[in-house]
């Protein structure tokens, strides 16, 4: 008789057809998932347990976070707090943000960077999604307004930044800059500029122009809205 055949237990790591949320993510199919199912299927066994443990753990890190916007946005601690997530899982998640933010910067280097502002500004929000303080950071162009490096030069508190020309002048003499872009954040949510953030832009044009800088823009990001100066006639 011939021999029976033999069935080969599947790896550990397969990817099983009855687990419903694994099975239903591969990149054809993410668009459609809903939000807990395509949480669930990216972080994967990061969540733990069967597939309906890790649906449930989504659901409910999306309910206390808020939404997307407040997952990837929340701290390490708050992040792994959550039942299923972990640090694993939070790697994971700013591994991703990060891998965005580079493609965004990659496509501004390889021409105008304002030829296409919604990508500056999807940059520009991706990049300062988490800071829970103020921060003032420039984007430093060359002569065809192409991204040489992005930089975060100061630092504040929730309310309030000190900028120092000088060492924004500095800087783009370092890198030979020829045009620049200012980019702060409001923590608070309100995009409107400041009366202190119309004189800080006018006193560092003053500054820069000594050098021949041109400054093209100031942008405040402020959540998932972003602030144009020279959208509105401010530059």
């Amino acid at each position: 008789m011939p021999p029976k055949p033999r069935h080969r237990p599947a790896p550990k790591n397969a990817v099983r057809e009855a687990d419903p949320v694994r099975a239903s993510a591969p990149v054809t199919a993410a668009l459609s998932l809903p939000d807990r199912d395509l949480l669930a299927a990216f972080l994967g066994r990061v969540a733990g347990g069967p597939s309906a443990t890790a649906a449930a753990d989504a659901e409910r890190a999306l309910a206390v976070l808020g939404g997307f916007r407040g997952l990837v946005s929340a701290s390490q601690d708050a992040f792994c707090a959550l039942p299923g997530m972990g640090p694993a899982g939070f790697a994971r998640l700013h591994t991703a943000l990060e891998i965005a933010r580079r493609a965004l910067a990659e496509e501004m280097r390889h021409g105008p960077a304002l030829e296409r502002p919604e990508h500056v500004q999807d940059y520009l929000k991706l990049w300062l999604l988490d800071r829970g303080h103020e921060v003032f950071c420039v984007l430093f162009l060359d002569g065809r307004h192409r991204l040489i490096v992005a930089e975060e030069l100061f630092r504040g508190t929730l309310t309030q930044t000190a900028v120092y020309p000088r060492e924004v002048v500095r800087r783009a003499l370092q890198v030979n800059a020829a045009a620049l872009v200012f980019v702060h954040n409001h923590p608070s949510g309100a995009a409107a500029p400041s009366a202190a953030d119309e004189q800080l832009t006018l006193e560092l044009r003053r500054a820069l122009a000594l050098v021949d800088v041109r400054v093209l823009d100031h942008c405040i990001v402020a959540g998932p809205r972003v602030y144009s100066f020279a959208a509105h006639g401010l530059i």
